[in-house]
């Protein structure tokens, strides 16, 4: 996922190309994830940008935006592998586009704004996998970062640092009590930060699992922790003094190194985590100096750890690939294994509770934790649907079992039907014998 330094690459190409110019016509194809999930249609985002000049480009963690001479001013996520690309310029970070993939229009193109210049530029906003949302806002140019969503995300600690003290990061990580990683990943707490994602020369996504040696990426998080060598696992409030300090400290110049270097790798510091950790399953997965570099995953998000150096020193998630599980789930637990009476609502429950906790960023989230959640979740879900099956079973067993002692137990006899056989022709015998006796009886004529 393009992260803060990313995007402070797209900005910077936007404001190379778009600033100053006149959108003379713009080509759409209609989407009605990356467009409808956000409130708008591809007709209506072509029309709010054609004939606009372009004032200004700007950034806020890894949303970017264009303000226009009028409202609205279109809002942009790049989600897992949104890009935008030029016709005469190659915006892609760390090494060219293959030749092969250099066509235009590109593929997974959503839009295309034209310029009214000689040669005219065209700029393409391109998404394979559907994550990213394109939104209009209705609202003056300054005000765009006082209007949702961008207002519910924490500060940019590039352009809010005066907000992002030492202070205010140290009460905000110890009045919450999650993995530290988590935190960095909210966006409701900071903007920008994010998971390591890969990707290749011609911006389709790479699994990090299986990343090529040459593969490259700006690997926000990950660096944050190693440089403050905090073990990702730790809660929040169990961080000491120095420790914050040493990671407010490394939050700031991660995140200023990666937008200063619009994510470009190879001006990044030789001692810097991601120049070591490509390695994964392989016998190079080490530090020059010989300390091995291990994998782990806290809610959902792999993360590269140097253990003999980011050692844990607090208490940490009890719970490492399933980051929320609390007291109050493993009671839950315990109540599913005792009896299935009200699980539904249990479930729905915490379906509530991990909706409403999922930050900001709802459409935006990588989809990988929230993937995560929807799998524990329905999972959940089967043992319930299950045991009431189950117990369901058990009840027209046990029904079926009373029927048939009902009509073969002790409570009636083995031979009651030939019992009432019996007295039925005891009592006709009875009639014909009173019959016989009263015709006996009459005197003979």
């Amino acid at each position: 996922m393009p992260e803060i330094g990313e995007i402070a690459r797209l900005v910077h190409y936007l404001r190379k190309h778009l600033v100053g110019k006149v959108i003379k016509s713009v080509k759409v194809q209609e989407d009605n994830i990356v467009y409808g999930k956000a409130g708008t249609t591809a007709v209506e985002f072509q029309k709010a940008m054609t004939g606009k000049r372009v004032l200004e480009a700007q950034q806020q963690g890894k949303y970017f935006w264009l303000i226009m001479s009028s409202p609205p001013h279109p809002l942009f996520h790049a989600g897992m592998t949104g890009w935008v690309r030029f016709s005469s310029d190659d915006t892609s970070f760390y090494k060219p586009i293959k030749k092969e993939d250099n066509e235009w229009p590109p593929k997974f193109w959503k839009f295309i704004l034209v310029t009214d210049e000689q040669p005219p530029c065209e700029a393409a906003f391109i998404d394979p996998r559907r994550l990213g949302r394109i939104r209009l806002l209705d609202c003056a140019g300054e005000k765009m970062r006082q209007t949702p969503p961008l207002s519910e995300n924490g500060p940019d600690p590039v352009l809010d640092k005066h907000i992002l003290t030492r202070e205010w990061f140290a009460d905000k990580l110890r009045r919450k009590k999650v993995p530290v990683k988590a935190f960095l990943l909210d966006q409701a707490n900071i903007s920008g930060v994010g998971n390591w994602v890969g990707y290749d020369t011609d911006l389709r996504p790479t699994i990090p699992d299986v990343l090529s040696d040459d593969g490259r990426v700006c690997v926000n998080r990950d660096e944050i922790l190693w440089n403050s060598r905090i073990h990702p696992e730790q809660y929040t409030n169990s961080l000491s003094d120095e420790q914050l300090h040493r990671l407010h400290r490394s939050l700031m110049q991660v995140c200023e190194i990666a937008v200063s270097t619009l994510a470009d790798s190879d001006q990044f510091p030789e001692d810097w985590l991601m120049k070591y950790r490509w390695g994964k399953g392989k016998k190079k997965n080490q530090l020059p100096t010989g300390e091995k570099i291990t994998y782990v995953k806290v809610g959902g998000r792999t993360s590269a750890v140097v253990p003999s150096l980011q050692k844990k020193t607090g208490p940490v998630a009890g719970d490492v690939e399933g980051y929320g599980d609390t007291n109050e789930t493993k009671n839950e637990d315990s109540d599913n294994a005792n009896g299935s009476e009200g699980d539904e609502s249990k479930v729905k429950q915490k379906r509530k509770r991990q909706d409403g906790s999922e930050g900001t960023e709802t459409d935006e989230q990588n989809a990988s934790s929230k993937k995560g959640r929807n799998k524990r979740i329905k999972a959940e879900e089967r043992v319930v649907k299950n045991k009431k099956t189950t117990s369901l079973e058990k009840d027209l067993r046990q029904g079926g079992e009373a029927k048939s002692s009902t009509s073969k137990g002790p409570g009636r006899k083995k031979g009651s039907k030939s019992t009432a056989e019996a007295a039925a022709n005891e009592k006709t015998a009875s009639s014909s014998r009173r019959r016989s006796a009263r015709i006996s009886s009459r005197p003979s004529k």
